[in-house]
């Protein structure tokens, strides 16, 4: 097993002004798991949403940086998207495949759009994929985003592993 730590949509806008559910906590989780893959060589990708017009991460704007705290200066690679499956007319398949990779660990925003997307989106293009339970976040809508993000880890439990960030290490 070759594994790629992906963190998925981890911009600004996601954690300031309007937070995502849990968002203090899960920039901790996702350091921890950079932390973690970097020391064990695993590449770690970030991928970025790209809005249009009043989107708070339209390209080039605040809001669209990568979460500094996530240190993105050091990334493998920085991925950028305009579509929920990151896989979705990016270079995404093409740069795992070139880095040896053939699982990828998700963790990011937002739950039931690009981290779910991205999942299936692995699987479509022949990759294994291990979701990091502790490690996605949405916001409040319809749903309480932790009722969504449960149904979430319930439903893809059924296709993919999930694992605590705690334990992801045993994933690399």
């Amino acid at each position: 097993m070759k594994p790629a730590l992906l963190i998925i949509d981890a911009q600004v806008n996601m954690f300031w002004p309007d937070p995502a559910h849990d968002s203090v906590g899960l920039l901790s989780r996702l350091s921890q798991l950079i932390e973690t893959a970097r020391d064990a060589d695993v590449p770690v990708i970030f991928v970025r949403n790209g809005g249009s017009g009043d989107d708070p991460d339209l390209p080039g704007t605040p809001g669209w940086e990568i979460a500094p705290a996530l240190e993105p200066e050091t990334a493998t690679a920085i991925i950028d998207k305009t579509e929920g499956n990151s896989f979705a007319g990016t270079p995404l398949a093409a740069t795992l495949r070139d880095l040896g990779v053939d699982t990828v660990v998700v963790a990011g925003l937002q739950s039931e759009w690009c981290v779910s997307a991205t999942i299936h989106g692995a699987a479509e293009h022949g990759f294994d994929a291990v979701l990091v339970r502790d490690a996605h976040s949405t916001y409040d809508g319809k749903f309480k985003a932790v009722d969504v993000i449960a149904h979430v880890n319930d439903t893809l439990a059924t296709t993919v592993r999930l694992v605590d960030t705690d334990t992801a290490s045993a994933s690399w």
